[in-house]
């Protein structure tokens, strides 16, 4: 009588449960350099309490228990400060780290190798049930604290996602969204099959990053050419009226004879 009634919960004591969180702690001490220790990352980090709890919560989503799977998910979020609808799909290696604000929709998929920082939203922006309303991000995609991923768009594989950036649109795989609404930078092809080798990029974006001050160190460089060329033409003016045997007053007194842009201090104002 009880047979039929039995579920194969999958937390039960099974080798691969726990070869699961191992996986989960050894990324967190690769990712995390204030991690010192296996144990510290057990019993004191909420990211991986988190990630851990989605697990039976998805399970009993999936197989019908949808007040229970609710209710794991919902003490997971009293315990760990981060939202993740019993729905969403959650690959392997997934870090959230600090994490505390953060929102994960009901058809928001985040792939294997991806780290999630404090106060990000995986949002939708539609109103229909049933319908794919939140993002899916690709592998090993970093989401920088405060980010704002909004729509059943697709972030590829080795992207990042800049602080408080408002992702309304697909990112390519291996670019870099940055700005409100958020700009696209375009990356390099192996980061975002990550066999390049570089080490972990903690928060995913760098001054480099920054569209605005491309371009204006772009502007500043055309600048200063422009005038390097005016200065080379006035130069050469004055040397054929030597050689002709004319006066250089033909020559404005105000031409840029010299070089007077300052390039470098520009730039440094901008950021290199």
């Amino acid at each position: 009588m009880t047979r039929g009634l039995r579920l194969r919960f999958p937390y039960r004591y099974h080798p691969k449960m726990f070869a699961r969180i191992r996986s989960d702690i050894q990324c967190i001490l690769e990712r995390d350099p204030a991690a010192h220790s296996a144990w510290e990352v057990l019993t004191l980090y909420p990211g991986l309490h988190a990630v851990v709890l989605h697990r039976p919560a998805h399970w009993c989503w999936n197989h019908g228990l949808r007040w229970l799977g609710g209710f794991i998910s919902h003490f997971s979020r009293w315990m760990t400060g981060i939202e993740i609808h019993p729905a969403a799909k959650i690959g392997e290696r997934v870090f959230f780290d600090h994490a505390m604000g953060v929102v994960v929709g009901e058809t928001a998929e985040i792939g294997d190798g991806c780290t999630i920082y404090q106060g990000v939203t995986l949002g939708g922006t539609s109103l229909y049930k049933g319908t794919k309303r939140h993002p899916t991000l690709g592998r090993n995609v970093v989401v920088s604290a405060g980010a704002k991923v909004l729509g059943g768009f697709t972030v590829g594989d080795g992207a990042r996602i800049g602080a408080n950036a408002v992702v309304i649109k697909p990112v390519p795989a291996g670019a870099t969204a940055v700005g409100i609404p958020a700009r696209i930078i375009p990356g390099k092809a192996d980061r975002a099959s990550g066999e390049n080798g570089e080490k972990f990029l903690a928060y995913g974006v760098t001054q480099s990053d920054d569209p605005l001050s491309l371009a204006m160190r772009g502007l500043i460089d055309n600048a200063s050419s422009q005038e390097h060329q005016i200065a080379l033409l006035w130069q050469a003016i004055e040397t054929l009226s030597a050689e002709r045997g004319k006066k250089s007053d033909c020559v404005p007194c105000d031409a840029a004879r010299d070089e007077c842009f300052e390039a470098e201090k520009l730039t440094e104002l901008v950021g290199k």
